[in-house]
């Protein structure tokens, strides 16, 4: 079978020139039934994240679900050595002294769920990348200056490429790009 020449495309990225159009193409794009699109702007913009409906991020669990086994570790572990691999009966005391547990449970929780945020932000922003498509577009190195730009992914289920062309040309954009895969 022959390779097809035609170019393989991460998406289509529209240009906009105020954070207001950004916020309005975002929630024409969600309300359109796109999912898999992205924004970029220069700087925060507490509207769109609303408008782009984005408030799956799985982090808070992980990092949760870490600290939690970290307390476990930290806490199983002193168990285990005070009570099984060496028991020491100091002046009779107890050999399960919970209070004195409670400063290394705390610490494992906190080095567990540290490294374990640190690790999994970078994992589900797919770092490190240190080439993407969207820069072969010459005018999205403006995306950290004065730029904003939205970008619909060929990723998404609904993805068509001249159908995506049209919804983008309503929004009003100042540029559409092409944005072919590496």
């Amino acid at each position: 079978m022959k390779p097809s020449n035609r170019p393989r495309y991460y998406g289509v990225l529209a240009e906009f020139e105020s954070p207001a159009a950004l916020v309005a193409a975002a929630r024409a794009t969600h309300n359109a039934g796109y999912r898999k699109y992205d924004a970029y702007s220069p700087f925060p913009i507490e509207e769109l994240a609303e408008a782009m409906h984005d408030h799956k991020n799985p982090i808070s669990k992980i990092v949760f679900f870490a600290g939690l086994t970290g307390a476990c570790v930290g806490f199983g572990m002193q168990v285990y050595a005070n009570l099984v691999h060496y028991p020491m009966n100091i002046a009779g005391r107890p050999l399960y002294a919970w209070p004195m547990f409670i400063p290394i449970t705390f610490e494992c929780t906190v080095a567990f769920a540290a490294f374990t945020g640190v690790l999994a932000m970078l994992a589900l922003n797919g770092l490190p990348r240190p080439h993407h498509p969207l820069f072969n577009v010459p005018s999205f190195s403006q995306a950290t200056q004065s730029r904003f730009f939205l970008c619909i992914e060929s990723a998404d289920p609904k993805f068509d490429l001249d159908a995506v062309h049209r919804f983008l040309e309503g929004l009003k954009p100042m540029e559409i790009h092409d944005v072919e895969d590496d």
